[in-house]
């Protein structure tokens, strides 16, 4: 059976097809996305580009592939705000989660709540400006003319299903990242609502929430047409793609443990039960597959290393080789990796600092080293919040593009201390998709369709013990410096 898995993520969407009687990848399609950026902190794109980019990868599957597809599974960028009107038009640009232009809405909401204490006791987490609901209250009052034509809210993976079957549907994964939904009692906030807007009832604009194991509904006939399928397909509820990511790495029992590290970093476990943090550093999210994704997110990882690597107008490959030229800890060299801001810690006017530069230690080696280490090391507190939350972690899965870095593998094994696993199949979030959408076709649990196809590489990265005092030592410094910079970036 072949079925496919989509990934709107912020750079680009891809698309995989995977037959599940070989269990093998038969196709994969990828197509990039723009960004419109400005001063003020705004990242947005057009949600007619997810539409686009899913028309285009489909067109580059081959017809005895693309013919056999039997259901589809959407995995989707969290946060970012898909305003729509009655006819289901789009009203204005997605506003994205590394948005940081919303930051006195977010405060604004905060106040009118009663401040951050009751904000954590009315939603399991707060309202920061990374999430969906300081996006709504921006458009009312920045744009309150199309506010007012506003009767859909979505997130990008919502807009996808809607483009696919024409329903109005999420899950509770996505829905947990918004900070307008309960996570401790699984429902929209009404309070929150409410202080959004008083006049209108906005949960009537909120999408009808799916079980895990209900279906968003079929592809449309002219959809079927557009994207060069056949018969009837099914499409999954879905999922943010950090709770698909999780699926499509085989995170589904308690105590697993994933870093993802792309665009933004993020860390995050599966649970049983929910796992708020009164410090704000994991989000107290959902997970797509049943049961509690509490979550670390970081907006800057891959960046920092992407950024110096250009500076050195070096490829990836002689990055890695720089790197590992340095001795563990970079000389006492850190990197706070702040080039878009940052959410934890909630620094949205964050900017990067080079630290601990003396005549000894100023070197490329050095530099390059620090900017692995240091994405490494704000994960880092983020373990540190789950092993006091008291979750046990059993393995550390790596994903994402960062994966791809043996030499900065083994910076995470030894920083968390931890062994560390490489998924055999890289693209996690859409797989993700295809697993979900095949638990359902083959009306298996996911878990059981999970620990099926889920391969890990031979190789393991053992934490290297003559190493911890040197990554122990420079990661109490980049505490230091992190916590030194609250005044001057908060």
């Amino acid at each position: 059976m072949i079925t496919a898995g989509i990934d709107c993520g912020t750079q680009s969407t891809k698309v995989i097809c995977y037959d599940s009687d070989i269990k093998r990848i038969v196709c994969m399609t990828n197509e990039a996305h723009s960004i419109i950026e400005k001063n003020d902190g705004t990242r947005e794109q057009l949600a007619s580009w997810y539409v686009d980019a899913v028309v285009k990868c489909f067109q580059q599957i081959p017809k005895e592939i693309r013919t056999q597809i039997k259901g589809i599974g959407v995995s989707g960028q969290q946060h970012g705000f898909v305003a729509l009107d009655e006819e289901g038009n789009t009203l204005v640009p997605v506003k994205l989660w590394c948005d940081t232009s919303t930051t006195l809405q977010c405060k604004e909401l905060t106040e009118k709540l009663g401040g951050k204490d009751e904000v954590f006791s009315l939603i399991g987490n707060y309202i920061l400006p990374g999430y969906t609901v300081s996006k709504v209250l921006y458009l009312k009052e920045n744009n309150p003319e199309k506010y007012q034509k506003l009767a859909h809210i979505l997130l990008p993976h919502d807009y996808l299903n809607y483009y696919l079957t024409g329903t109005y549907v999420t899950e509770r994964g996505d829905a947990s990242g918004t900070a307008y939904y309960d996570v401790r009692h699984k429902k929209w906030s009404k309070e929150v609502l409410a202080a959004l807007d008083e006049e209108r009832d906005l949960e009537t604009l909120l999408p009808r929430i799916l079980e895990p194991t209900e279906i968003a509904g079929y592809v449309r006939p002219a959809i079927i047409e557009q994207l060069g399928l056949s018969g009837k397909v099914v499409v999954s509820s879905g999922g943010g793609d950090n709770m698909m990511g999780a699926i499509g790495c085989g995170c589904v029992h308690e105590g697993d443990l994933v870093m993802s590290m792309g665009t933004s970093g993020t860390l995050f476990g599966f649970s049983n039960v929910p796992i708020c943090d009164e410090q704000g550093r994991l989000a107290g999210f959902m997970a797509s597959s049943g049961g509690y994704l509490p979550l670390l997110c970081t907006m800057n990882c891959t960046v920092a290393m992407e950024q110096i690597r250009k500076l050195f107008n070096v490829d990836v490959r002689k990055f890695d080789e720089i790197a590992s030229k340095a001795a563990p800890g970079a000389s006492g060299m850190l990197i706070l990796p702040y080039f878009n801001g940052e959410r934890t810690p909630n620094y949205p006017h964050g900017e990067a600092v080079l630290g601990g530069v003396n005549t000894l230690n100023l070197s490329m080696e050095n530099i390059a080293r620090a900017s692995l280490e240091s994405a490494v090391y704000s994960m880092r507190r983020g373990l540190d919040a789950f092993v006091e939350k008291g979750f046990s972690p059993k393995k550390l899965l790596l994903i994402g593009g960062g994966a791809n870095s043996r030499v900065w593998t083994q910076i995470v094994s030894d920083i968390f201390g931890l062994p560390v696993s490489i998924p055999v199949i890289h693209e996690s979030a859409a797989f993700g998709g295809v697993l979900q959408i095949l638990s359902i076709l083959e009306d298996k649990p996911l878990p059981e369709i999970a620990e099926k196809h889920c391969r890990l590489e031979d190789k393991e990265y053992k934490p290297q013990t003559d190493k911890k005092s040197f990554y122990q030592a420079t990661y109490e410094k980049y505490k230091a410096y992190e916590t030194g910079m609250k005044n001057l970036f908060s």
